[in-house]
């Protein structure tokens, strides 16, 4: 098939009809069928045709386009211009490639019972992992807003109307049960994956807090809040993570749980899941206490935990003395013994540390300082009358 000229006006240049012609042969010879008019055709449009005819054939019916041919050009009020249906593909698309290289969903496959549902339960946690670490939000807003606005419903062929909050908590509760295997699959893929060492793991705890009453959370309560949110019932999330940032497991504990009251049922689910290794674990002072330190060296543990600051005073003789050594720039150390040589201390000074709470004084000062001058300023605006105390006189009273 081929397009025809089959008519022009008489200027030549601005009417041109077009028609597409199939060729056949016959016993009389080749002859031409006419498929269909194409009427009158823009600029815009026999540009199209012309760069479709040379992508197929770099010399198909070249003698039908004019090269010299002036664009059509059409003005456009972008002000009235919106994009619509705009879908993020990027870091789904990678989040998907890492889920893949991860080996979950033939993991899940085999550990959630699949029943009567219509999409996969790996495949929906799937959906909340990649949605969680692209944009993360609630399973209500995934639901209603942010879902139909990913790549996710071409990459893993979810309808957006089948991607309802109601599917997305089910999910999270068929996922729960599988934590502890979970757990152990990632470990043991990325260590294949990377030369990944757990000879050291650094443990520590956050909190969130809940809008409302949370009646039906057993775990959330009052406590200390890190969000500042001391009106509002949380929970404490317990978090451990290899040298390199890599999650090894967690753990969730009521609001009221102290930091110190969970480190030895963390170590014991640790040593339970992975087994008892000559590993090193890496917490700040707000998990020391003497217990938690007897509990460590029962059977040998290695730990490094922080100390008061309080304890600097019995290493004044040490901080004075020159023998630091440098680990790198701006960070110098020092080994010290313990009174009974069970344990040894490490003092590190830091000059960049050195700096920071140098300036926090400074800016402490100033702000002092400000205030002072601000309250001498506005004595000296106002005649203060000075206060003059009366006494008053106290009677005795018989009470018989």
């Amino acid at each position: 098939m081929y397009l025809r000229r089959c008519g022009q006006s008489k200027s030549k240049k601005d009417h041109i009809y077009w028609e597409l012609v199939e060729n056949y042969r016959t016993e009389r010879g080749p002859r031409q069928h006419i498929v269909t008019y194409l009427g009158e055709m823009n600029r815009v449009a026999l540009e199209g045709i012309k760069q479709a005819a040379i992508q197929k054939d770099k010399t198909f019916q070249g003698n039908l386009f004019a090269d010299n041919f002036e664009p059509e050009w059409v003005e456009v009020d972008v002000k009235r211009v919106r994009v619509e249906g705009v879908r993020d593909f990027g870091g789904y698309w990678l989040g998907l490639q890492i889920w893949n290289k991860l080996g979950l969903t033939f993991f899940l496959d085999g550990l959630m019972l699949q029943g009567r549902e219509e999409i996969a339960w790996s495949v929906m946690t799937g959906v909340l992992t990649l949605m969680r670490l692209c944009n993360s939000s609630s399973e209500l807003r995934i639901a209603g807003h942010l879902y139909e606005r990913t790549a996710l419903v071409d990459l893993l062929g979810v309808p957006v109307d089948k991607v309802n909050e109601d599917r997305l908590y089910r999910g999270l509760d068929n996922l729960l049960p599988h934590k502890a295997e979970l757990e152990k699959h990632l470990k043991e893929r990325l260590g294949e994956l990377f030369d990944l060492e757990y000879d050291l793991l650094l443990y520590d705890m956050t909190s969130t807090y809940f809008e409302g009453e949370s009646a039906d959370n057993p775990q959330a309560e009052y406590g200390y809040s890190r969000d500042h949110r001391s009106d509002c019932k949380q929970v404490c999330i317990a978090l451990i993570v290899s040298r390199w940032g890599l999650p090894l497991g967690y753990e969730v504990f009521g609001g009221n749980r102290s930091d110190a009251t969970t480190l030895e049922e963390i170590v014991m689910k640790v040593e339970a899941q992975y087994g008892h290794a000559n590993r090193i674990w890496v917490m700040d002072r707000g998990m020391v206490s003497e217990e938690n330190l007897q509990f460590l060296r029962a059977e040998g543990r290695r730990y490094i935990v922080g100390t008061p600051r309080s304890q600097l005073r019995r290493f004044e003789e040490e901080l004075l003395n020159k023998d630091w050594e440098q680990i790198r720039a701006g960070l110098e150390v020092k080994l010290c013994p313990g009174e009974e040589g069970e344990e040894t201390f490490i003092i590190c000074r830091s000059a960049s540390r050195g700096q920071k709470e140098k300036a926090i004084h400074e800016r402490f000062e100033k702000r002092i300082e400000k205030g002072l001058t601000k309250l001498s300023e506005s004595c000296h605006k106002r005649s203060l009358k000075p206060i003059i105390k009366k006494k008053i006189p106290l009677y005795p009273i018989n009470f018989s």
